[in-house]
């Protein structure tokens, strides 16, 4: 489903998202195609979801986003390990 039209599904709503076509410029993940996957009208319970789904499949690529956002971008997130000082 494109982000449009999840716009006009749920409008003034926080979704939880399963990105099924994204890619990575810069620093920057832009997803282009999702699947919904709950709705909610309180962005802690998104988060919640959020948190549930990305525990039980790691591999997956779970977000959450209110969509009065005009677009599905986001910045991404390293994690790493520090070597030596």
């Amino acid at each position: 489903m494109l982000w449009v039209e999840v716009q006009e599904r749920f409008p003034d709503e926080w979704v939880v998202l399963e990105a099924t076509k994204a890619y990575s410029k810069e620093g920057h993940r832009y997803i282009e195609e999702v699947n919904v996957i709950n709705t909610f009208n309180d962005s802690t319970e998104a988060m919640r979801r959020y948190s549930e789904l990305h525990r039980e499949e790691p591999h997956r690529e779970y977000c959450f986003f209110h969509t009065s956002r005009p677009e599905l971008v986001a910045r991404e997130r390293y994690i790493g390990v520090r070597g030596p000082r």
